[in-house]
């Protein structure tokens, strides 16, 4: 277990950073760690040093993690919360003006202001890391502070760091239905365009998927934002569960990306999580595996809205924790390649990557999930995301074709050219997926065609 090496998380953005209150949570739970820093009982291994190292006042243990956020509100909910002798106050930093949901502003102004405070704060982080293996961002694309700020400091970490150090970034996708702000897709086609190289694995989570989750899944009808990153919570828990804890296969930072990522430019895979079962039906969450793993591939059960059905898949990372026998891994994944909807490109030899970790998931008091002795996440490249990409393409061209609001970001220093820029990279990204759909088709009917002679 000794030298996994460590992780520091980067939350930028009022989103960002009410994620971070869902997940540093469940870390602490995960790991025996009291709300003060307190480790409750001397550890059985050091698996707590991925995410956390000690203070002076040993055994009191902080989060490695830097919080950036425009302005001061949320941070400051925790600065004075139940987690607040937890967090160094050196990583949390705040500016005193919002970003006003504007990238540009969040890009020059907001970076120019607190720009350099976040690098150096990481960069402490960093200086205490034996062995630092990366980065996982979290960020909303839809407001100022995430999409514009959030690009820049991505932009720094691979200057300072290099492209030796892995980049992994959640980024939470804007929600017309949900979200009140009109320009949200002029922010989030910026902040992809401008940050598409820095990242080397980006999972796009929803809102409105997460609201589907609640309201027809878990049965809160009315869900708050800390219902929502409750579910974000235990996805990245689960990712990050074989980073940290023992068990019969691990998958590193590194191999997620190898596995994952056939084309630098396709990035941007489709993330699952099962059980999800409300804490009323507690009585039926003991899957088998197979269960498990057949809800994992359900639409319900996806952080974004697309049908994967509909696209064919370059890849699959499972990553299973608590109480899973091997065996019946493998009987679990024949059966899922038996679905007919269920098609990978012909150029994927491997198909499937596993990794099991022996650490069950840890139920969060007052949470909606019901407590369960083993989970999985499942984490596909398929091509039918292009959907998602599509969908904020169409509306970002529906503004722009009028010009609204071009001029507020104008008066933050962006290029009007950049936006014509933006739209056309998605679009070829769009192309990518498509081309990667249409490869390898002739052969898959010639194989669907092989099939049904055999079964005639």
């Amino acid at each position: 277990m000794a030298g996994k090496g460590e992780i520091i998380q980067i939350h930028i953005g009022q989103a960002g950073v009410q994620i971070a209150n869902a997940c540093w949570e469940l870390y602490c739970l995960e790991h025996g760690i009291l709300a003060n820093g307190r480790l409750i009982q001397k550890p059985c291994d050091d698996s707590f040093l991925t995410f956390f190292e000690f203070t002076s006042q040993q055994p009191c243990v902080q989060p490695r993690l830097v919080m950036v956020d425009t302005e001061p509100t949320v941070i400051d909910e925790i600065r004075t919360g139940a987690y607040r002798n937890l967090f160094h106050p050196d990583t949390l930093i705040t500016g005193k003006d919002d970003s006003g949901s504007n990238f540009a502003r969040g890009y020059n102004l907001m970076a120019s202001e607190l720009l350099d405070r976040a690098m150096n704060a990481i960069r402490r982080v960093a200086d205490r890391c034996r062995s630092l293996r990366g980065f996982l961002v979290f960020r909303a694309i839809g407001g100022g502070t995430g999409s514009g700020l959030g690009t820049r400091i991505m932009e720094k970490l691979v200057e300072d760091f290099g492209k030796k150090m892995t980049i992994i970034e959640f980024l939470v996708y804007p929600s017309p239905s949900i979200s009140p702000v009109i320009v949200e897709p002029y922010n989030a086609l910026l902040a992809t365009h401008f940050s598409m190289d820095c990242a080397d694995v980006s999972f796009i989570v929803d809102n409105e998927a997460l609201y589907d989750i609640c309201a027809n899944t878990l049965n809160v009808p009315a869900p708050t934002y800390t219902n929502l990153n409750r579910i974000i919570g235990q996805v990245v828990s689960g990712f990050t569960a074989s980073q940290r804890f023992a068990g019969q296969s691990s998958v590193s930072f590194q191999e997620l990306q190898t596995n994952l990522v056939p084309y630098p430019r396709i990035h941007y895979p489709l993330i699952n999580y099962a059980p999800l079962v409300p804490i009323t039906h507690s009585q039926f969450v003991d899957m088998s595996t197979a269960q498990l793993t057949g809800q994992c591939f359900q639409m319900s059960n996806q952080m974004v809205r697309c049908n994967p059905a509909h696209g064919k898949y370059m890849s699959c990372v499972l990553l299973y924790r608590g109480d899973i026998a091997p065996n019946e891994i493998n009987t679990a994944l024949e059966n899922i390649k038996r679905t007919k909807s269920f098609r990978f490109v012909n150029w994927s030899p491997t198909g499937f990557k596993i990794g099991v970790s022996s650490m069950p998931p840890v139920y969060v008091p007052g949470g909606d999930l019901a407590p369960t002795n083993r989970a999985c996440v499942a984490i596909s490249n398929n091509t039918n995301i292009r959907i998602a990409w599509c969908r904020l393409v169409n509306k970002f061209d529906k503004l722009y074709q009028r010009r609204a609001f071009v001029y507020h970001y104008v008066g933050e220093g962006l290029e009007e050219g950049n936006f014509s820029e933006a739209s056309e990279n998605i679009c070829q990204l769009v192309h990518d997926y498509l081309e990667v759909d249409a490869s390898g088709t002739n052969s898959q009917r010639a194989s669907e065609q092989d099939d049904d002679d055999d079964d005639g």
